[in-house]
């Protein structure tokens, strides 16, 4: 009986890995065209790979806990020749035979072929393992008591290239070098000393806000801040059915304001800023060991009301990490609750992709003072923040925007 390979699949277009969560599915086992059969995590959200045709499970190779590459064969499948003819897909006896005839007479048997994009190659018992992936980012704690690196030597940043390594992970590093070089012995005396001390794995989702921060910070951000009243917010927001969260109040006021103020929401690409075609806002959503940033689409185009089920779907998503790769690209600017965690302030960081990003904090009472009353009032007051990138907006541009957000707060029948 022909077999036919469960590859992993590519998830999305910046996806090279994936996790295995759970096997659906055992050795023996009957399942049908597009069944979901093992569970991954990607640094997105978690999926399913499916199968491509009726069939038996012959073999699993994946491990749950393991990440794999793109391409990795995952497990085996006896198909029926019948099955084969009816929905086209290629058997693994077909693609070795396709693999031997692209390769070189002089390349050995176990040597893989780059002209078949087959992603894994016989070995003595038919088949090699699926190659297990390494995390591409890896941090390392800051022991107390060491000056940061100076200078990396054309040496060490190919060892520390061959290590996966950033300059952000072995800032640290004491450098004996001359002028407080920091040489390949360094690193790995460095590297030693860490051995004894407690570590952990780093989950993907880790890595990949690691990733994001890294390329964040090679911007000049700067961020500003006023006290926004909330109670106006509060207040309606009680009286609505279903009621909304206030981080789509402020979203929503959000879009609006930059719908009047594009330019605040450009991105400079060399001597270019480019402007948003459609004010499609992320909300930051914390999740185990990260946060994801699912988009609201033309967010300045739809009344609060109407936002409510799209917003509530997105964020219930987001936390069981059910979301698709669509539903979080394409945002030009991202909104944060950050008081939901009791925090008063917080400078947080646009993605690399985004030029603004606007923080709520927790709302605390105060005595406010009132013109019209002329006495000072209980109030909730937060505070607002927004850090931009100064390259595009200057501090005059972000206050105009913030300021602008804070009076549609005041007016949330409109929004």
């Amino acid at each position: 009986m022909p077999t036919v390979p469960i590859f992993m699949p590519q998830l999305g277009e910046s996806i090279a890995e994936a996790t295995i969560v759970r096997l659906q599915v055992a050795v023996g086992d009957t399942v049908r065209a597009d069944q979901d059969i093992i569970e991954v995590e990607t640094n997105k959200a978690i999926m399913s790979v499916t199968t491509l045709c009726n069939g038996t499970v012959a073999e699993i190779r994946a491990k749950e806990g393991v990440s794999y590459s793109v391409g990795s064969l995952l497990g085996l499948l006896d198909v029926s020749a019948e099955e084969i003819a009816r929905t086209g897909v290629e058997s693994l006896e077909s693609l070795e035979a396709k693999r031997s005839a692209a390769k070189p007479a002089s390349t050995a048997p176990n040597t893989r072929s780059n002209e078949t994009n087959i992603h894994f190659s016989l070995d003595d018992d038919g088949y090699e393992e699926a190659p297990a992936v390494v995390p591409s980012v890896k941090g390392l704690p800051v022991p107390i008591g060491v000056m940061g690196a100076h200078y990396i030597s054309p040496r060490m940043r190919a060892r520390m290239d061959d290590l996966g390594l950033r300059e952000a992970d072995i800032s640290a590093v004491v450098g004996t070098g001359a002028g407080g070089r920091v040489t390949v012995e360094d690193l790995e005396g460095f590297l030693d000393y860490l051995e004894a001390w407690p570590s952990s794995h780093a989950s993907s989702m880790r890595l990949a806000v690691a990733d994001a921060m890294r390329r964040s910070w090679t911007r000049p951000l700067a961020t500003v801040g006023l006290p926004l009243l909330l109670d106006r917010a509060i207040s309606h927001r009680g009286a609505q059915s279903p009621t909304p969260g206030l981080t789509l109040y402020i979203l929503r006021a959000f879009a609006l304001a930059l719908s009047e103020h594009p330019a605040t929401a450009g991105y400079l690409i060399g001597e270019k800023i480019v402007h948003p075609r459609s004010f499609d806002i992320g909300v930051a959503v914390q999740v185990k060991d990260g946060v994801v940033v699912p988009v609201v689409r033309k967010a300045d185009k739809k009344p609060l009301a109407e936002l409510i089920a799209e917003y509530d779907d997105l964020v219930a998503r987001a936390r069981e990490r059910r979301l698709t790769e669509d539903d979080c690209k394409g945002g030009i600017a991202t909104v944060t609750n950050f008081g939901t965690f009791g925090l008063c302030l917080g400078t947080p960081i646009p993605l690399p992709n985004e030029t603004l990003i606007l923080g709520l904090g927790a709302g605390v009472k105060k005595p406010v003072w009132s013109e019209q009353v002329g006495a000072f009032l209980p109030a909730t007051e937060a505070a607002l923040v927004l850090t931009f990138d100064h390259r595009v907006v200057d501090g005059g541009g972000a206050g105009v925007l913030l300021n602008r957000v804070a009076a549609l707060m005041q007016r949330p029948e409109a929004l």
